[in-house]
């Protein structure tokens, strides 16, 4: 038996509603930390629940939100309305979370693509304490042509609020067309993305990348060799560049892009199983 997952909302600092999902463990287990999720372009928190309750499973009590313009939360689909919403949103879910544990328990974040990204610049910024990372695909390089990174670095001064097709194929999230179908079929998944957040992610990538020599808080970070929506050398380069002993990095050679939802997910939580308990 599992408890009830439980839907709430948090208020931004600008009025906008968040919508929070939590995944709590039965009374009476015993808690080894708290995770909390970061969803990735497009999507929301409620397509991890099989990821919470694998968590659960081992001990971790689990959070998840919808970010600004995604989901249930707030703001026009795909929106930024400033340039460090998403981290300030991320602020401010670990400090209402952090008031609601023991000081003892271990908090950790796990994001997936863009949520990958924005917890990596998160920690790259030391903008909170958290006691591990968990990067799954993160868009540490979003794969964009020149032409591409030109409208980037010119439209979000004239028109940061535009909002246009996020380039997400849906058939390369996973090879299993359930999933894809699934996600194709899911009115809380949406195709939008404005110039402030293309800019975001454009920029926050290398800037990540850039502090990865000087990384310490223990980090995993697992990845599709075989994505195709974004380029998986970024997170090679910041494998490369990062300390040994703080990140442990796995690539997942013949997997798209949705490393917890392919075909065969099992390798994926079984080293993350590993990871969480040579540290939790």
């Amino acid at each position: 038996m599992t408890a009830e997952s439980r839907l709430s909302t948090f208020v931004a600092t600008d009025g906008d509603n968040v919508m929070i999902q939590d995944w709590p463990l039965e009374p009476g287990v015993p808690l080894r930390g708290v995770v909390i999720v970061v969803h990735g372009l497009g999507e929301h928190a409620g397509r991890y629940e099989h990821v919470a309750r694998q968590l659960n499973d081992w001990g971790f009590a689990v959070r998840g939100y919808d970010q600004c313009g995604h989901g249930e939360s707030g703001g026009p689909r795909g929106s930024l309305p400033t340039d460090t919403r998403l981290l300030d949103d991320l602020a401010d879910i670990i400090d209402s979370t952090r008031l609601r544990m023991s000081k003892k328990t271990p908090l950790i974040l796990l994001g997936h693509s863009m949520g990958g990204l924005v917890v990596g610049r998160f920690v790259s910024l030391g903008i909170r304490v958290v006691e591990g990372l968990i990067m799954s695909s993160p868009a540490l390089d979003a794969g964009m042509s020149a032409f591409q990174k030109v409208l980037v670095s010119l439209l979000p001064k004239i028109a940061p609020n535009l909002r246009v097709g996020n380039g997400v194929k849906p058939q390369f999230i996973s090879h299993d067309p359930a999933v894809v179908a699934a996600y194709r079929a899911d009115p809380m998944v949406h195709d939008r993305i404005s110039a402030r957040l293309a800019r975001f992610i454009a920029d926050a990538g290398p800037q990540t990348l850039a502090l990865a020599a000087h990384w310490k808080v223990p980090t995993l970070l697992m990845y599709a060799g075989d994505d195709r929506l974004l380029n998986p050398q970024g997170s090679r380069n910041f494998a490369a560049a990062a300390p040994k002993g703080v990140v442990t990095s796995v690539c997942f050679d013949p997997l798209y892009h949705e490393i917890f939802n392919e075909l065969d997910a099992a390798p994926v939580f079984a080293e993350l199983r590993r990871w969480l308990n040579a540290r939790f």
